[in-house]
């Protein structure tokens, strides 16, 4: 058994992978966005357009990347994807052509969408019922990996070299890419599609591979699951009876990106600058955010079973108005090289981590019932990550609004986490302990 964990741990750490380029892609942009700024001259509006191009082809990906991973298995759809994450970080590091690097850019977001659906799915689909929450866990532990590893990088870089080092902190990720492209070979097609696609007999081997207790058991699970699917035919997601779910989904993916998380992870640095650092000290201090990011998640996963989702989100939430109106006032006050300002940063990482962070994709995946449930997570995606784009975009528009723009846009990151608090405290049902069945019971009710 000890063995066949082995394989299964392996397979699913290999799809994972996706996610530490994932979060690669959406934090190495901070290192490189005032230079890319200056290269090509661009005011506060297409300067934010610029940085939230990516985010706008992560919404697409997320959207359209279920039916080719229907129609031609999850493992061919990764390998696309890590080719993509290669290629657009390649062309953006070398083009001086503003249209070309928007338009990698896009496509590279598109991986990243395609990304956050698929490579979840597949560990799920390979994964045994008693070890499932562990290795899913394992694509948001490699995400904030990513961003820590995207920071990291970013101020090496920037110490090493000296001319257009923005060029090598995107150009960078071309490597790993190409790691997680030669990788996806020794990984198997999931159960599911074999089973799909009539080969039962090798489906029934390759559970007993991945350490399944049970997989004759497990594998009729399987066959009974496609036959219901075939005969319930498609659900209205917003019809009245999903309601209550849907506005939940909606609600919680807008307050995960209102809390300025984005905004932070891609203009970490600028954000430093506006309180009198230097632009090495600036990046240096990103590497402590992406480091608090990484331990208050893994922090998160260990807790969330016992403490409750609906808790989690609560602490979070005093914790991030805490912290972001400090963040605020030091910006309006105006300090020079304000230490204090690290600390604020991090204070609300560590809350974002712990709550926001940790419960969004349990909770959306929780409080649909099975028949819509991916549609209502596609839904959740598709929130935030258009309200990503939106934040990423107009983030510096408003930060370079006039002497205080820093400081208006924390206050309102504050101020809608005051909200959330509010609407969590009153509205959000607690699911933590009870069956997906006695959940739903409970929604139909509220």
């Amino acid at each position: 058994m000890k063995k066949r964990n082995t394989y299964v741990f392996t397979c699913a750490l290999i799809a994972a992978l996706g996610g530490l380029l994932f979060g690669f892609d959406t934090a190495v942009i901070s290192g490189a966005e005032k230079s890319i700024q200056e290269m090509f001259g661009l005011d506060g509006f297409w300067h934010g357009f610029t940085v939230a191009i990516a985010l706008i082809g992560t919404i697409v990906g997320a959207m359209t990347a279920g039916k080719p991973a229907d129609k031609f298995g999850r493992k061919k759809v990764l390998l696309v994807i890590a080719a993509i994450y290669g290629i657009t970080a390649l062309v953006t590091a070398m083009t001086s052509d503003w249209t070309i690097f928007v338009t990698f850019r896009f496509i590279g977001g598109i991986g990243v969408g395609a990304s956050s659906v698929i490579g979840p799915m597949y560990i799920a689909e390979i994964a045994p019922a008693h070890l499932r929450g562990r290795l899913v866990g394992m694509f948001q532990l490699n995400v904030v990996s990513g961003i820590l590893l995207a920071f990291f990088s970013n101020y090496l870089i920037s110490s090493i070299v000296e001319t257009e080092s923005w060029r090598w902190m995107l150009g960078v990720q071309a490597i790993p890419s190409a790691i997680f492209f030669f990788l996806l070979f020794y990984i198997p097609a999931s159960p599911r599609l074999l089973v799909l696609k009539g080969k039962s007999v090798e489906a029934l081997g390759l559970l007993k591979r991945l350490a399944s207790l049970n997989p004759e058991k497990e594998l009729k699970e399987i066959e009974e699951s496609m036959i219901e699917d075939s005969n319930s035919g498609n659900a209205n997601l917003f019809s009245k009876a999903y309601r209550f779910p849907v506005l939940l989904a909606i609600l919680i993916a807008i307050f995960n990106q209102l809390s300025g998380i984005n905004a932070i992870m891609y203009y970490a640095p600028r954000i430093f600058e506006m309180t009198g650092f230097g632009k090495d000290d600036a990046l240096l201090q990103s590497v402590v955010i992406g480091a608090t990011n990484f331990i208050f998640t893994l922090l998160a996963m260990t807790v969330i079973d016992k403490i409750g989702r609906k808790k989690l989100l609560l602490i979070g939430s005093t914790g991030m108005v805490f912290f972001l109106g400090l963040v605020a006032k030091t910006l309006f006050e105006g300090s020079t090289a304000n230490i204090l300002v690290v600390a604020y940063l991090v204070g609300f990482i560590a809350c974002f981590a712990f709550s926001q962070g940790a419960v969004i994709w349990v909770f959306i995946s929780e409080i649909f019932p099975n028949k819509v449930r991916a549609k209502g997570q596609a839904l959740g995606s598709f929130t935030h990550w258009i309200m990503a784009a939106m934040v990423s975009w107009m983030f510096p528009a408003i930060a370079e609004s006039g002497v205080n723009g820093g400081g208006v846009a924390f206050t309102i990151f504050s101020v809608a986490m005051m909200v959330q608090l509010i609407v969590v405290f009153k509205f959000f049902p607690e699911t933590k302990g009870k069956s997906l069945e006695q959940i739903q019971k409970e929604l139909k009710r509220a």
